[in-house]
C-alpha cells in the first residue's frame, strides 16, 4: 500500500521479480517521447525504456496523488544508455514541486543515477519536474513513491526542509547486492559497503572484519532498518573503524543516524564500548556507546544520531574503542541526508492549480508543478520575487468553452489577461479584485450580457478589447471616460445612458497623442517658416553648401554649449585609439581615460560623406542641450585634422545585447518584466 512505481517510457503494466508492480507513466506526464534502450540481458525491465523531453525553457512534471501530512520516499532514476546516439552526457535540473532538488549529471552511459528524498506531503499532490537542460536532453527512467507510516524521519523542521539522501549503507554486507523490498517493507535501498567507487568508504582501518548472524534481530515495528541489514556488521578488531566518503550536496546541515546491534555472543567478562571521532568536531566524542547496554540486550537495535548537524563534503569518521573496552567497535548501518530548504512557490499556486484542473483533457493545462517555479508554465508569466505572483495569462485560441473561470478574478497581481479567440460564453465576471490589470483581451468569443461597471473602476487599465462578442446594453459611464484603448465593435452596445450620442465608443489614447504631436509639428513648421522669412538662416545656406563648409557652421552653433576637446587630449586619453569597445552606423567607439581620471567612450566618425557629417552636427547640437537620466551623458566633441569625434561618459556594465543574450561576464536578463522596464526607459530617453 502507498507504492507508486512508474516505468517511464514503458507501455505495459507488470510485476517484477521482487513483487513490485510497475505501471506506465503515460497518464501522469505531459509531453516527452518514449524510447527503448539497447537492452542487455542483465538489465532490469524498468531500465529498458525511458522518456526524454525537449531541451527547451519549459519544465516537464509528473504529478502524483498523495495523502497530506504523510511522509513519502521519492526516488527517481536515470539510465542514459546513449538513447539519443549522441554520446553527449545530459545534465539537467530536478525539482520537487517548486523546490530545486538536484542537478542530474550523467557521467556513465551504463550506470543509473539515482536521486532519493523524504518529504512531508503538504498538499494532495506531489510533483517531480525536469527542466533547464544545460547539455543533452532531460530524461527519466523510473519514478517511485513509497509511503511511510512511522516517525523515524520526523524533524522539527520538516515543514520547511525535506531530506535528500546522501548515503544509506549496509555494513558487513555479503556481496555487492543491495537490500530492498521485500526485506525492507518500505523499499529503501541499502547499498552494500562492498561497492567500489571513487571516494566511497575509503581509508578503511586495518583489522576491519565482517561478521554476520542468522539469529533474529529485534528492529522494532516502524521505520527502522530491516532485520537483514542488522544481521551483518563490521567490527574493528584492532580497536577502530574508520572511513572516508564524499557526501553529495554537502557541506550542509544533515540528518545522520548510525544503527548498531550486538550480533556477537560476548563472554561475561567481555565488553564493547566506543566513541565517535570526527576531525574538528570534538563534541561528537563525548558520548560513549555501549550497544548491549543502550539497546537493553543483545540482538536488539540501537540507533543514536543527530537530526540537525553540519557535515562537510569530505566526511571522515572513526569509531574508537574506549580504554576499558575489551572489544573493538561495531557498525551495522548508517544513513545521512541533507536538509534541503523547501521553496514555498507562487502565492497563486492553489488558484492556478484549480484553474488548470478545469481542463483535464487539454495538454497545455497539464504541465504540472508550481505555475512559476522553477520555471513558469508556458502560458503564464510571473514576477521575479521569492514567492512569485502571476502577472500574465495567455489562453488565446485554445478552443475553450464555457464561462470565464472565476479563478482568474482571484489573481490580485494580474497585469495582463488574454482569453481571445475561444468560445467563452456567459457574462464577463467582476475583476475588481485585480486592481493591477492593465491589458484585457476578450475579443472573438461568445460572451453575452452587459459590460460590468467594475471594468471602469480598474485604476491601471490601459487596453480593453471585447469586439466580436454578443454583449449588449450601455457602456458604463466610468469606462467611457477613461483614456484607454477600447474596442467594442461587433457587439450590440450603446453609449452611456446619459450620453448625448450613442453607438460604439472607441477611445484610443494613441490618436489623441498623435493629434497633439501633429499640432506641435505644425506650429513648429510655422515658426520655422516665419523665422526664415524674417532673416535668412545660415543653416539654409549650409544644407545647400558643399560638405567642406559645414565645419564653420558647426563651430558657431555647437561651441556655445558643448565642451571642445583638443585632438591631442583625445589621443592621450585613448592611447591613440587602442581599445575598441563597439561600433555602429556612425562609426567606431573607443575606451579612454582623461587626465582627471574620468572614463570616457569616444565615438569616431568614419563616414566623411555629407550624410555622416550632418549626423555629427545634429548630434552635437542636440546632445549639448539635452540632459536626461536615461541618456548617456554627453561630455563634448573634437573636430580637428579631419576627425569628427563625440565624447560620452563610459558605461561599465557592458552592452544591452550582452545583457539580453549573455556576454563575457555571463550576465543575462531573463525576466521579461525587467526587459519591459528597459524598453520603457529607452523610450523615455528617446
Amino acid at each position: 500500500a502507498g507504492f507508486i512505481s512508474l516505468d517511464c517510457g514503458g507501455a505495459d503494466d507488470y510485476t517484477d521479480g521482487i513483487g513490485i508492480q510497475w505501471t506506465s507513466d503515460a497518464k501522469l506526464v505531459f509531453g516527452g517521447q518514449a524510447t527503448n534502450l539497447p537492452v542487455q540481458n542483465q538489465l532490469q525491465k524498468q531500465y529498458s525504456t525511458l522518456r526524454y523531453f525537449p531541451a527547451d525553457t519549459s519544465k516537464y512534471c509528473y504529478t502524483m496523488n498523495v495523502r497530506t501530512r504523510t511522509r513519502y520516499l521519492v526516488r527517481a532514476s536515470f539510465l542514459y544508455g546513449n538513447f539519443d546516439n549522441s554520446n553527449v552526457y545530459p545534465k539537467f535540473d530536478l525539482s520537487l514541486g517548486a523546490t530545486p532538488w538536484s542537478t542530474v549529471i550523467i557521467d556513465d552511459a551504463d550506470t543509473p543515477v539515482v536521486e532519493e528524498a523524504i518529504i512531508l506531503a503538504a498538499a494532495p499532490t506531489l510533483s517531480v519536474c525536469l527542466s533547464n537542460a544545460s547539455t543533452g536532453q532531460p530524461f527519466i527512467s523510473t519514478l517511485e513513491l513509497r509511503q511511510f507510516n512511522g516517525s523515524l524521519y520526523y524533524t522539527d523542521y520538516e515543514a520547511q526542509f525535506f531530506l535528500a539522501l546522501s548515503a544509506r549503507i549496509n555494513f558487513g554486507a555479503d556481496g555487492n547486492k543491495s537490500v530492498r523490498y521485500p526485506d525492507d517493507p518500505f523499499d529503501r535501498i541499502w547499498e552494500s559497503d562492498s561497492l567500489r567507487r571513487a571516494n566511497y568508504l575509503v581509508d578503511v582501518a586495518p583489522g576491519t572484519e565482517r561478521i554476520t548472524t542468522t539469529k533474529p534481530v529485534f528492529v522494532g515495528t516502524e521505520l527502522e532498518p530491516p532485520e537483514k541489514v542488522m544481521q551483518t556488521a563490521v567490527v574493528g578488531q584492532n580497536g577502530s573503524l574508520n572511513y572516508r566518503l564524499d557526501l553529495e550536496g554537502f557541506p550542509g546541515n544533515a540528518w545522520a543516524v548510525s544503527y548498531f546491534a550486538e550480533i556477537e555472543d560476548l563472554a561475561p567478562d567481555e565488553t564493547r564500548k566506543f566513541k565517535l571521532v570526527v576531525p574538528g568536531m570534538p563534541l561528537f566524542s563525548k558520548p560513549t556507546v555501549d550497544v548491549e547496554e543502550n539497546a537493553q540486550g543483545k540482538y536488539r537495535l540501537y540507533q543514536p544520531g543527530y537530526t540537525n548537524v553540519t557535515l562537510p563534503f569530505v566526511f571522515s569518521f572513526e569509531f574508537k574503542k574506549t580504554n576499558d573496552s575489551s572489544k573493538g567497535p561495531i557498525l551495522n548501518a548508517m544513513e545521512i541526508y541533507k536538509h534541503v530548504q523547501i521553496t514555498m512557490g507562487s502565492q497563486d499556486a492553489n488558484t492556478m492549480s484549480s484553474l488548470a484542473s478545469r481542463y483535464p483533457q487539454a495538454g497545455w493545462a497539464q504541465e504540472g508543478g508550481d505555475p512559476c517555479l522553477p520555471v513558469s508554465w508556458t502560458w503564464v508569466q510571473c514576477s521575479s520575487e521569492a514567492a512569485p505572483r502571476v502577472l500574465s495569462i495567455t489562453m488565446s485560441e485554445k478552443n475553450i468553452t464555457g464561462s470565464i473561470p472565476e479563478e482568474l478574478t482571484k489573481l490580485s497581481a494580474l497585469v495582463e489577461l488574454r482569453l481571445d479567440g475561444n468560445s467563452f460564453s456567459g457574462g464577463i465576471p467582476d475583476f475588481s479584485g485585480c486592481r493591477n490589470l492593465q491589458y484585457i483581451h476578450l475579443e472573438n468569443n461568445q460572451l453575452n450580457g452587459a459590460l460590468p461597471s467594475s471594468l471602469g473602476e480598474l485604476p491601471n487599465l490601459k487596453e480593453l478589447y471585447i469586439q466580436n462578442n454578443r454583449l449588449s446594453g450601455h457602456i458604463p459611464r466610468a469606462l467611457s471616460k477613461k483614456s484607454i484603448i477600447f474596442n467594442s465593435s461587433g457587439n450590440n452596445l450603446q453609449g452611456p445612458s446619459d450620453s448625448i450620442s450613442h453607438g460604439t465608443i472607441i477611445i484610443i489614447v494613441c490618436a489623441v497623442v498623435g493629434a497633439i504631436l501633429l499640432l506641435a509639428v505644425a506650429i513648429g513648421c510655422c515658426l520655422c517658416t516665419h523665422k526664415r522669412k524674417k532673416k535668412p538662416s545660415r543653416e539654409t545656406v549650409v544644407l545647400a553648401a558643399p560638405a567642406k563648409k559645414l565645419g564653420s557652421y558647426f563651430s558657431e552653433v555647437a561651441t556655445e554649449t558643448a565642451h571642445r576637446f583638443a585632438l591631442s587630449e583625445i589621443e592621450d586619453a585613448t592611447d591613440k585609439f587602442e581599445r575598441r569597445i563597439g561600433s555602429g552606423g556612425f562609426g567606431i567607439v573607443y575606451y579612454g581615460k582623461l587626465a582627471d581620471g574620468r572614463e570616457i567612450a569616444v565615438k569616431l566618425l568614419t563616414n566623411d560623406s555629407y550624410q555622416g557629417i550632418r549626423e555629427f552636427l545634429n548630434e552635437v547640437a542636440l546632445l549639448s542641450r539635452i540632459h536626461h537620466r536615461n541618456l548617456v551623458t554627453f561630455l563634448g566633441y573634437s573636430q580637428q585634422d579631419g576627425k569628427n569625434i563625440l565624447v560620452y561618459e563610459f558605461m561599465h556594465n557592458g552592452t544591452l545585447k550582452e545583457h539580453l543574450r549573455g556576454g563575457p561576464n555571463d550576465v543575462k536578463i531573463t525576466s521579461w518584466v525587467k526587459r519591459l522596464e528597459i524598453a520603457e526607459d529607452a523610450a523615455k530617453g528617446v
